[in-house]
């Protein structure tokens, strides 16, 4: 009996144990979710540069670090370190393991060509539709590789919907990206629909990215949700010029940020919400039904509005809106079929349309016949044909509802049980700080998230992360993360970044709050330090401005422009500190020529030279010419007119200046020289020497005792008075000395030479003895 009550009672506690593991193992299974991001935002073109690439990317790489992604991230690739980072990436997912979110962003142009999208690199040449496979990237060639991965989920955002600079004539090419398919896991987004392009940004970030860090920064949006609010923010900013697309078949939950209990409540119940996303779009206001078909994002329900609301305004840009995605979904059924008759069949419904030549080169390929045969067996398409209407919005080389040549009406708000406000720190940002060497993309200034919104308790925080550490302290955000990068490296002739450029991006580290680089583009750049690389024409290419900080300059950057000195006289200006025949250059003084910066003077100098002191180059910054003797300077007579005395070395008085040229003073020398002597008949003494005019003599002269005097002479008669020669009358005491400047900012002139004694007084009688009788000889 009492075996059976301990077995029943074991068996209650392993049931127990049973459980509560069951229970811990999703928890334990959760807290192992890592993310991982690949960013590149590609600007600098030769022909046509993007204004915002870089700057997007940059934005959307800070805001994944805050969602807890390991984000490594470039701009400007070329193809092969683009393609190269792709595939480390790759890699560096494969290796994550199973519990992964992988994301990848690209910034800068796309094309399509026969149903295929491609990146294009900075350095491709693309002038004709057959070098596109070669210089740009096909996208499915890479999205192929991560979706065999086991991940948890995979996102892919193509920010590259844009009118293409590249192909000129010829055989045109559809424009925008092709509509694709994703795979199992996976979600794709655009920027603007299949087929349509962006119209172009005009402030420092792209709408497009702003708006996707915005709703990524909103917690509790699962990822569905996410980009359905992109593109009604993105609709309602473009004043309906631009429609983001996506697709996804991820089944995992996952969101980027949640949200506290104790956040502040959404606008509407959650149920009423709903009742109205899910209500038929007949059943809603003109307004309501515009954004539910627009926030559903399907061909059915646009055309629900047209038949609810076929004579409304609206209703015309939504015709556009359903002519281009008609169209597209028949060039994917077409490209997907891949025979002469699926190509035949879709130049019978648009034989003016968009992939028309792209239909063509494919019946070219397969050794077919370019017009279709009388009779041929139609490709049944799930879409039904377009209706002529729809003829003038697909029958043109590009495609945005922009376009002033529809005349569409600005479309109304969305609701904001749709899409609430924008927070109003997120409304005008400003632009980042200036990219600090090649590759490392632009730091944008971090705004706080929102303190009840955290990422979730389950993901691994990313290595040396400090965004994400200090996502909602203030103190850090202001004192250590929005701090400006160091400055670049100074420019070489001609303007190309010399190689010091790269040794940021060489070191692989992230650089300042940003993402690190990838191990690709950290090899290019080691190369490009080294001297074995050559420097990519793209650094070159700065496609717009991006200053620090809207209208201030940060404190402790050194400006690149230097205040030149007024053109002042050679003789009163000293030798440059480390020039031919000069003093060396004072301590820390980078480059010692005219005009260069030291970028410490105004961070922590350690010994200030003193006020005047010609040490540093001309336009350098004194931070203690403040801090001078309230003694003032004499005013300099050789200064010229209007020149300002500030960059000016102090002259000293007169009795004190620098020695003259050795070619002058050897000059005076010999002048001197060659001037007689005055007889002491005279009555009056000699010119003082030429050396009193030149400089006052060495200390050691001045203490030197008079020679001493001649022997007595015997029985000589009285003398007449004699000159007082043996000693030069005292100069007058100098005026007190202000600062005089350290040995090693003046050249050490040589010791000048010493000046002759004065001869001996003659004695008058023992020199020549007169007859007498005879007073004069």
């Amino acid at each position: 009996m009492r075996a059976a009550r301990n077995f029943s009672l074991f068996s209650s506690c392993l049931l127990l144990l049973v459980c509560l593991a069951g229970s811990i193992a999703p928890a334990a299974a959760q807290q192992q979710e890592k993310r991982i991001a690949l960013v590149v935002g590609n600007g600098a073109y030769a022909k046509t540069p993007l204004a915002t690439a870089a700057n997007d990317a940059g934005l959307i790489a800070q805001t994944l670090q805050a969602a807890g992604f390991d984000v490594i991230g470039a701009r400007d690739l070329d193809g092969d370190t683009l393609r190269k980072s792709f595939r480390d990436f790759i890699r560096k997912a494969e290796a994550s393991g199973p519990g992964t979110v992988a994301m990848v962003y690209l910034a800068g142009y796309g094309v399509q060509l026969a149903g295929e999208n491609y990146f294009v690199p900075v350095d491709s040449t693309i002038e004709h539709d057959t070098d596109i496979p070669i210089e740009g990237m096909r996208i499915s060639d890479y999205v192929r590789q991560l979706a065999a991965l086991p991940l948890k989920a995979s996102v892919v955002v193509l920010d590259a919907a844009r009118q293409q600079p590249f192909i000129e004539g010829g055989q045109p090419i559809a424009s925008g990206l092709a509509l694709v398919e994703p795979e199992n896991n996976m979600l794709i987004a655009f920027n603007a629909a299949p087929g349509t392009v962006a119209p172009s940004e005009t402030g420092p970030y792209g709408i497009y990215a702003q708006s996707l860090a915005e709703m990524i920064r909103t917690g509790g949006l699962s990822l569905p949700d996410v980009f359905d609010r992109v593109r009604l923010r993105v609709n309602d900013a473009t004043k309906g010029a631009q429609v983001p697309w996506d697709e996804q078949k991820i089944q995992a939950q996952f969101t980027f940020f949640d949200r506290a209990p104790d956040a502040p409540p959404t606008q509407g119940a959650a149920d009423q919400v709903a009742a109205i996303r899910d209500r038929p779009i007949r059943d809603l206001s003109v307004q309501d039904a515009y954004t539910a078909a627009l926030e559903r994002d399907t061909l059915q329900g646009y055309e629900d509005f047209l038949i609810a609301f076929p004579n409304d305004p609206l209703a015309k840009r939504v015709r556009a809106i359903v002519a281009a995605r008609r169209e597209a979904i028949t060039w994917r059924r077409s490209y997907r079929a891949d025979t002469p008759d699926a190509y035949w069949s879709y130049l019978r419904r648009y034989p003016r349309g968009p992939h028309a030549w792209d239909a063509r080169r494919r019946l070219t390929i397969l050794t077919a016949q370019l017009d279709p045969p009388p009779s041929f067996a139609m490709l049944d398409y799930d879409v039904p044909p377009p209706p002529p209407d729809e003829d003038v919005y697909v029958d043109r080389p590009v495609l945005y509802f922009g376009d002033p040549d529809f005349g569409f009406i600005p479309p109304p708000p969305p609701p904001v049980y749709f899409l609430p406000p924008p927070p109003p720190d997120f409304v005008v940002l400003a632009p980042p700080f200036v990219a600090v060497g090649l590759f490392i993309l632009p730091q944008p200034v971090f705004v706080p998230i929102p303190v009840f919104c955290r990422p979730p308790v389950y993901v691994a925080p990313p290595p040396n992360n400090i965004i994400f550490n200090n996502i909602h302290n203030t103190t850090i955000i202001n004192t250590v993360i929005n701090q400006p990068p160091a400055p670049p490296a100074p420019a070489a002739p001609g303007g190309a970044p010399t190689a010091a450029s790269a040794a940021a991006a060489a070191a692989g580290r992230p650089v300042g709050a940003g993402p690190a680089l990838p191990a690709a583009v950290t090899q290019r750049a080691s190369l490009i330090q080294q001297g074995k690389a050559p420097v990519p024409p793209s650094a070159t290419i700065i496609p717009t401005a991006r200053p620090s900080t809207p209208g201030t300059i940060p404190t402790n950057v050194t400006p690149t422009t230097t205040p030149q000195p007024s053109t002042l006289p050679k003789t009163n200006t000293l030798p440059v500190p480390g020039t031919k025949g000069a003093p060396p250059a004072p301590p820390g003084t980078p480059g010692a020529g005219p005009g260069t910066v030291n970028p410490s003077t105004r961070l922590t100098p350690s010994t200030p030279p003193p006020p005047g002191t010609p040490g540093a180059a001309p336009g350098t910054v004194n931070p203690n010419a403040k801090l001078a003797p309230s003694t003032p300077a004499p005013a300099n007579p050789n200064l010229p007119k209007g020149a300002n005395p500030a960059v000016v070395p102090s002259k000293p008085p007169v009795a004190q200046t620098q020695p003259a040229a050795p070619e002058v003073r050897e000059k005076e020398l010999r002048e001197k020289r060659r001037e007689p002597s005055l007889p002491p008949s005279a009555g009056k003494p000699p010119p003082p020497p030429p050396i009193e005019k030149r400089a006052a003599p060495p200390p050691q002269i001045e203490r030197r005792a008079a020679p001493p005097p001649p022997p007595p002479r015997p029985a000589p008669p009285p003398p007449p008075p004699r000159p007082q020669v043996t000693r030069p009358p005292p100069p007058p005491p100098p005026p007190p000395r202000l600062a005089p400047p350290p040995p090693v900012a003046r050249p050490a002139p040589p010791p000048p030479p010493r000046p002759a004694p004065p001869p001996p007084p003659r004695p008058a009688a023992p020199a020549k003895k007169c007859p007498p009788n005879v007073s004069k000889c």
